[in-house]
């Protein structure tokens, strides 16, 4: 076993999974159409809610055999105050129209910000929101807004297919969970370009490399379009990443913010990509931040944070409605509420189908404070105190 905390990997030799293990595990915790596109493509993304813990799993093919990457999701989806966010970005959240690129490398919570900000804008204003996901990780109870959520694989073959299909969905809102390829990108630009609020994720570390990996998908012939288009939509680029406070003993975002002004969108349409630096150093009156202001201007100054173990403890989905799959489209996958339990997990009887279900099961509270030896031992000693009791 081997686990990340802080940033920092650690090792546990002592909790081994040998292969048959593994593939058994793969087995239940993927339906059959999942399972086929692990077979086809080598690996496969999904989510799962397992003792009131919303987690997400890559599974992928290595030398050793399968493998899982785990991340713990919380069952709700967290403020953008609760993750230690600057609450600049709750203004973004007020705009009907335009695009917000939300940039960091892997792992360093684009998905959790996306979801508070997508959340903020359900709380307060009614809106259509419609995602496009791989996988869908936080699921949101429609409030002010409503929300609808596709997955890539189940609701959608491609992001591109889904982004062909939202623009005759009457949406408000658009959300992206990642943007990768041209023909992604073009559609993004042209459904910000019509009239739409637009929230995606890209992989990128600095804002002009984000605005650079946008251009450049397309042809050199094209480029002169795509500027034109992100000038004229560009609200809103993040860069997040997280470090390490050593006063909290915890991990927070460290952000920079460049926003869409009439000089930034002037820098994009004469192509001088170089000056986008130095327009955020000179932007600090309009709100934005390099990643070193941030940090002395708004993390150093901060007295208090939320500790991360608030937003991912154990917790029960936000939203009570099950995952179901129309007839029309054939026969459902192991479709259960909120989804299909893990191994050893039972509902609970008595209730009627479709309105209410309770999950129970083994319920670890991990905290960051606890060594991966401590919180294996509580696990242990659950599982050996109450083996396999429905």
């Amino acid at each position: 076993m081997v686990w990340r905390k802080n940033g920092q990997i650690g090792f546990h030799g002592n909790q081994a999974w040998d292969h048959t293990e593994v593939d058994e595990l793969v087995r239940k915790v993927l339906n059959p159409e999942q399972m086929q596109m692990l077979k086809s493509r080598l690996s496969v993304d999904v989510a799962r809610s397992v003792s009131h813990i919303r987690i997400r799993i890559n599974v992928f093919n290595t030398t050793r055999g399968l493998s899982l990457a785990v991340r713990l999701l919380p069952g709700k989806v967290p403020s953008i105050d609760s993750l230690n966010l600057h609450p600049s970005l709750k203004e973004f959240c007020k705009l009907t129209s335009g695009l917000i690129l939300i940039c960091g490398t892997t792992g360093c919570g684009k998905s959790t910000t996306i979801a508070a900000m997508t959340e903020q804008i359900n709380r307060t204003r009614p809106a259509h929101i419609i995602t496009l996901e791989d996988p869908i990780e936080f699921r949101f109870l429609s409030r002010r807004s409503f929300v609808e959520q596709r997955e890539l694989g189940a609701h959608i073959p491609s992001f591109y297919q889904g982004l062909l299909d939202v623009l005759r969905e009457d949406p408000d809102v658009i959300v992206i969970g990642e943007i990768r390829d041209p023909d992604t990108i073009k559609l993004t630009l042209n459904a910000a370009e019509s009239g739409h609020l637009v929230i995606a994720s890209l992989h990128a570390t600095h804002a002009e490399d984000a605005l650079h990996r946008i251009c450049n998908a397309s042809p050199p012939d094209a480029q002169h379009v795509i500027r034109s288009q992100l000038s004229s939509t560009l609200a809103l680029v993040v860069v997040q990443r997280l470090i390490f406070v050593q006063r909290f003993a915890f991990r927070v975002p460290l952000l920079s913010i460049l926003r869409g002004t009439q000089a930034v969108k002037g820098i994009i349409r004469d192509n001088k990509f170089s000056q986008i630096e130095s327009a955020i150093q000179t932007g600090r009156g309009d709100g934005m931040f390099t990643a070193e202001k941030y940090k002395s201007e708004y993390l150093d100054t901060r007295s208090t944070f939320v500790h991360p173990s608030e937003n991912f403890k154990p917790s029960e989905e936000a939203t009570p409605e099950i995952i179901y799959r129309s007839k029309v489209m054939g026969s459902p996958s192991r479709v259960s509420s909120p989804e299909r339990p893990s191994p050893g997990i039972k509902e609970s009887p008595g209730l009627s189908r479709g309105v209410k279900r309770h999950i129970s099961g083994a319920h670890y509270v991990i905290d960051e404070d606890e060594s991966i030896e401590e919180v294996i031992a509580q696990i242990s000693k659950s599982e050996h105190s109450n083996p396999d009791k429905p």
